[in-house]
């Protein structure tokens, strides 16, 4: 699918830097090009594909120096959109990219909007939906992991799981509308009796990519982890440890933390985001009390709850209360106060709290804080050694469009068990195919599109 407009963008981040580039897309990027550049020995400005030329770029009214650039024309349908693609590389800064786009506008494209770039890649079939996604995903990554899962999708290896059950699928669908045409000879196709263990394959296949979102999302986008306790247990003096700066207000005055803090930390290539909460108690101040409530919220929301005991006095009624409240919650328990006598040992909590054993720390003197990340890791990545399982999913969009497929195939398996007509078992297996192809954008609408790339920034 050709475009008729060309468009431009500044493609690198805002602000002082060493270089800034500006793109351009579309029919008009070599006119632009002749029209705008100037080589510095003053040659005709005949622009090779994929060469790169130093020289100026210059107001496309009155002629003046701009700036000292290098460009590159990128013909199509080699480039990264499939279109002509100039690229214009000047000094960068805030106000000098923004006189070359100026210009560029002037000469005849229009302003990008954003994810447009990658937009016309995948609308020229130079990448599918799903390698689309990993672009972003690769500029937004903040972890080994999600940065090698990105990766590993733009390179196609989720297009080719797809693509590898699509087939099945197809293969199965082709047997079965071969046998709609000739019922007659229908006694005669062996194949018959092995379609429902071939689609029970193929849905255990899928069961597993969709379960795979979880760790996906982890490695992708981090963990959020609320740390909660009754007043006076060593959140706050927790929270810094694990941070190695003092971020959090410490008091021996119960209630000096009323509002949350949140602050991201990383164990090894997960991100964690910490939220220091305020003490829970039977508070009688209406801001007090706003900030308990508050603690409940964002527990609720949580991907985990680091529920925090006193070890140097026997368990109160508060922390019984918040132990029952938190019931059902991933939780990761620990004792504080390892400095002083214990009247509680991990084991007893053990006893009464999910979750594993308890980490024995002490939040004043900083023991036990590397137990506590270790086990805050294996609490969200228990099974992983060497980089995450070579498929692996990490947009909710991916996963639901999975689970359409999987429930169309069942129906499909219980039809073909139950004999139901045939014309029935293929129209379930054509909305399981159209289900997948949604991932890779082959059956995509408008509006997932617009979704998905609304989310990238502009200039890519």
């Amino acid at each position: 699918m050709k475009t008729d407009d060309t468009i431009a963008a500044i493609a690198t981040a805002p602000g002082v830097g060493g270089i800034a580039v500006v793109r351009v897309s579309g029919p008009q990027a070599e006119a632009i090009a002749l029209r705008l550049f100037r080589r510095k020995d003053d040659r005709l400005p005949v622009l090779e594909t994929h060469h790169l030329y130093h020289g100026h770029i210059i107001s496309s009214y009155g002629g003046a120096i701009i700036d000292e650039v290098m460009v590159a024309l990128m013909r199509t349908p080699h480039s990264y959109t499939g279109e002509d693609v100039l690229e214009i590389s000047g000094h960068g800064g805030y106000l000098l990219p923004q006189r070359i786009l100026a210009e560029v506008l002037k000469t005849g494209a229009r302003h990008a909007e954003p994810g447009e770039f990658t937009k016309r890649a995948f609308l020229n079939n130079r990448i599918d939906l799903s390698q689309a996604e990993a672009v972003a995903d690769m500029i937004a990554a903040r972890t080994e992991g999600g940065l090698e899962l990105a990766q590993a999708q733009y390179q196609g290896r989720l297009s080719g799981c797809i693509g590898k059950v699509g087939a099945e699928i197809v293969d199965i669908l082709a047997h079965l509308e071969a046998a709609i045409d000739f019922i007659e000879d229908l006694a005669d196709l062996p194949e018959d009796k092995s379609i429902p263990k071939r689609l029970q394959n193929i849905v255990q296949d899928l069961n597993r990519l969709a379960a795979s979102y979880g760790e996906g999302k982890v490695l992708k986008e981090g963990v959020s982890v609320v740390i909660a306790g009754r007043t006076n247990v060593g959140k706050s003096s927790l929270l810094n440890h694990l941070l190695g700066e003092q971020r959090a207000i410490v008091t021996p005055i119960p209630g000096t933390t009323r509002d949350f803090i949140e602050e991201p930390l990383r164990i090894h290539d997960l991100v964690v985001r910490l939220t220091d909460t305020a003490g829970i108690r039977n508070a009688g101040e209406a801001i007090e009390q706003a900030g308990i409530d508050l603690v409940w919220q964002r527990a609720a929301a949580a991907d985990a709850v680091l529920i925090l005991l006193d070890g140097s006095e026997a368990l109160t009624t508060e922390d019984e209360e918040i132990i029952e409240k938190l019931r059902g919650k991933p939780l990761i328990p620990v004792v504080n106060k390892a400095d002083l006598p214990q009247l509680i040992s991990p084991e007893d909590i053990s006893r009464i709290l999910p979750g594993g054993p308890a980490i024995l720390v002490s939040a004043k003197y900083g023991n036990g804080m590397e137990e506590l990340q270790e086990a805050i890791y294996r609490h969200f990545c228990r099974d992983r050694n060497d980089g995450p399982p070579p498929d692996t999913i990490t947009h909710l969009r991916h996963r639901l469009a999975i689970e359409r497929a999987v429930f169309h195939l069942c129906e499909a398996t219980a039809g073909a068990i139950s004999g139901v007509s045939l014309e029935l078992t293929a129209a379930d297996l054509r909305d399981a195919l159209d289900a997948l192809e949604e991932i890779i954008g082959k059956t995509a609408n408008d509006i997932i599109l617009a979704r998905i790339f609304a989310s990238f920034c502009i200039g890519k």
